[in-house]
């Protein structure tokens, strides 16, 4: 199936499942779900494998063992690739890319890329390429304040603050989500939001550590 853009019906689906986020509305819609929703989704990733890498549906189903909000489905459907994310609501469609949490190993080579004048004016060349493509550079967690062991009065203390740092793109609700032109604006992210992506895995890299599991 080659990727020809989502109907209206994926995010009717969505509005429907925000009002009412129930299994007799999933089982009822269930169809649409799969006709309308996963369908496109898998066959976008399909089309971007080649050059962005596989990729990997979420589950639609919550985790919501530890959470207070027992609403049983996710208001979205979401997919990783080896260049990033992608999400799809009734909002609209969503891209990222970067590193969105940072193991405690990788944050603390971070922090002294930051902080080291070699680095970081590198850094702070690559994200604004990005900006200039008219992408959102986020830091994402941040502290409220400069991390412990650095000056609070750091020139570049707003990213000091990050627990992470990532490419975002969000496309509210047009004509194109039904059409092949979703998959151009997907892929023309990716490649403006790469230099990011790049400095991130060449500077902070894997994280070499097991986290423990919250």
């Amino acid at each position: 199936m080659t990727f020809k853009g989502w109907p209206a019906e994926a995010l009717e689906f969505y509005e429907g499942l925000e009002a009412d986020n129930s299994k007799g509305y999933w089982s009822e819609h269930k169809a649409v779900y799969v006709e309308s929703v996963h369908a496109p989704m898998a066959a976008l990733l399909t089309d971007l494998a080649d050059e962005f890498g596989e990729g990997r549906i979420f589950r639609p189903n919550r985790d919501v063992r530890f959470s207070a909000d027992k609403s049983p489905y996710k208001t979205n459907i979401a997919a990783t690739l080896a260049a990033g994310y992608l999400q799809l609501s009734a909002d609209g469609l969503a891209a990222g890319s970067g590193m969105y949490q940072l193991a405690s190993d990788q944050l603390e080579r971070y922090r002294r890329l930051v902080t080291g004048d070699a680095t970081a004016p590198q850094l702070e060349r690559v994200i604004a390429e990005v900006k200039r493509a008219k992408i959102d550079v986020v830091g994402t967690n941040p502290l409220k304040t400069a991390p412990r062991g650095y000056p609070k009065d750091h020139p570049r203390v707003d990213l000091l603050r990050n627990k992470g740092l990532i490419a975002w793109k969000h496309w509210p609700v047009a004509a194109w989500l039904g059409t092949a032109g979703a998959k151009t604006r997907v892929a023309d992210f990716f490649r403006a939001a790469r230099p990011l992506a790049v400095w991130l895995d060449d500077h902070v890299g894997p994280s070499t550590i097991d986290e423990p599991r919250s």
